[in-house]
């Protein structure tokens, strides 16, 4: 990473205000094959819809935290935190939407996003991540590297982005420090 980016908290506000640069980062990866949730044909239109039917009122009811990378001015990459647990699992959160934009890879951007959201996990008393990914993909070994298990491979999962398939998925977990109430 240059010493030009920088990680930021994004409010509803601040999705509303850079809606472009984040309609940009989602169409570009899901363009570029990103398994997070949509399918080929994607228009610029589906990503500005998400980040405002979805994204913005999560923000809004404190229910997801948002952070963003910023590289020389423009979003570079960006990950969520789903804080959205049943009343049983309030030491949990789930990792969502980690992206980089294409023209900004290979720049330690996703770990630097991935370090930043545990550190934002622990402060809120979360010791528990989950998240899941394509297996194989290019995360799953990132995801590993920080420490991440996997826990199951799910055959069949979910469509691939541009074939008329379904791809498995790899659930992992992490523990950010010891489980509330959990024998040692």
């Amino acid at each position: 990473m240059t010493d030009r980016t920088a990680i930021a908290r994004f409010s509803s506000e601040d999705v509303e205000a850079h809606l472009a640069g984040l309609t940009e980062i989602l169409h570009a990866s899901v363009m570029a094959g990103a398994s997070i949730n949509f399918i080929l044909p994607y228009a610029p239109s589906d990503a500005a819809r998400f980040w405002i039917d979805k994204v913005r009122p999560a923000l809004d009811g404190g229910k997801l935290v948002m952070l963003v990378s910023w590289v020389e001015g423009r979003i570079a990459g960006t990950v969520q935190l789903d804080c959205d647990m049943p009343p049983n699992q309030p030491h949990r959160a789930e990792i969502r939407k980690l992206m980089v934009h294409p023209a900004f890879r290979n720049r330690g951007i996703a770990r630097a996003l991935m370090m930043e959201i545990e550190r934002v996990a622990a402060d809120q008393g979360r010791s528990l991540i989950t998240l899941d990914t394509r297996t194989g993909d290019k995360a799953e070994p990132l995801y590993a590297s920080l420490g991440y298990v996997t826990f199951g491979i799910v055959p069949g999962y979910a469509r691939d982005v541009s074939e008329d398939r379904f791809d498995d998925c790899s659930f992992m977990y992490k523990r950010l420090g010891p489980q509330p109430g959990a024998s040692v």
